[in-house]
């Protein structure tokens, strides 16, 4: 079955940290963390709906210019959430520049931005045509671990200890619809944007006895098929369970984000996590507040993920990575024996 996701690392695993995620069949991504974003063509950039920073620091944020840059100038709006203290870094980042033309711009670009704490979270709009000032007062909202909730999918963020608040990121599927391409031929019916429409129907559990249009141009002639919905879905859609994706960096391996790390990636399709040290550096890695290529690996075992890519690595390593990789596979596999 194709996913609906396909996650992959922007960088390199010894360079910045930046996660991008594009949806199947949908001109729309989702990006953790701003590293260096060099490597990411526009093209990709302009289908970012929402970006999740998981903290401040230079080699997770830098990126943001890169955004704000390719942004300028569209009708967007461009969802960033990040810790607590988030709106502070945004506005020193946004008053750093000159804004003095951006009345000439046709359509007007505004940046939604929510820093996010153990309790609440707290939202500003700052729009282009304003020059990024935030005219209205910020709002608030309780925050039960939910970032962002669609009728597909949902993010969440947990609390981490970096020295610093960093967080953590989980991206959920609710379920995954599969569509049977001999299906839709033995049908006589073309793929298209009624697709679209049709998954939507079933994440929002649309009546199965409610009608549902199938439309598309056929030689300049538009057809329509009209079929109940849930006769449709058995015949056309597999529906499967949805992918989980969790994304941690930056974090110590203490006792209690152990067992937050853990618990909130347990059973992950697919875990990006940072293995910055090898473990023979256990104590370089603790006063950086960073983990081991070994501490990753039971992390991953731990919370039983199917699959888990490291990254994050410290330089000092630029010739033996294969090490670092080496331990997290013997630390996983060893996890739960």
């Amino acid at each position: 079955m194709r996913p609906s996701f396909h996650p992959r690392l922007v960088n390199a695993p010894f360079e910045d940290p930046a996660l991008f995620i594009p949806f199947s069949f949908k001109k729309r991504a989702l990006l953790f963390d701003m590293g260096d974003l060099y490597c990411l063509p526009p093209k990709e950039i302009l289908k970012l709906t929402h970006g999740f920073v998981t903290h401040t620091h230079m080699d997770h944020f830098t990126g943001f210019d890169t955004l704000l840059r390719i942004f300028l100038g569209r009708q967007k709006t461009f969802h960033v959430f990040g810790p607590p203290d988030f709106l502070q870094k945004i506005e020193a980042k946004l008053s750093g520049y000159t804004w003095n033309l951006v009345e000439n711009y046709s359509h007007g670009f505004s940046l939604k931005a929510t820093e996010v704490h153990t309790t609440h979270t707290t939202t500003r709009v700052y729009d282009c045509k304003k020059g990024f000032r935030a005219d209205q007062e910020p709002k608030e909202a309780r925050f039960d671990g939910t970032l962002l909730a669609e009728p597909a999918f949902s993010v969440h963020a947990v609390h981490l200890d970096h020295k610093i608040p960093c967080l953590g990121f989980n991206l959920e599927e609710r379920f995954h619809v599969n569509i049977m391409k001999e299906s839709l031929r033995r049908l006589e019916i073309p793929v298209g944007p009624w697709l679209g429409r049709f998954k939507e129907a079933l994440y929002k559990e649309h009546d199965p006895k409610e009608d549902f249009h199938v439309a598309w141009n056929e030689g300049g002639k538009e057809r329509k098929l009209t079929f109940r919905l849930g006769d449709l879905a058995n015949q056309i859609a597999l529906i499967s369970p949805g992918q989980k994706i969790t994304y941690i960096v930056d974090v110590l391996f203490s006792p209690e984000n152990a067992e937050k790390i853990i618990d909130f990636a347990r059973n992950a399709d697919h875990l990006f996590i940072e293995a910055a040290f090898l473990d023979s550096e256990l104590e370089i890695a603790r006063n950086k507040y960073h983990l081991t290529a070994k501490q990753a690996g039971i992390l991953a075992g731990k919370a039983n993920v199917k699959q888990f890519t490291i990254f994050h690595f410290s330089p000092r390593y630029s010739h033996a990575a294969h090490l670092l990789q080496e331990e997290a596979d013997r630390a996983f596999a060893g996890a739960n024996l």
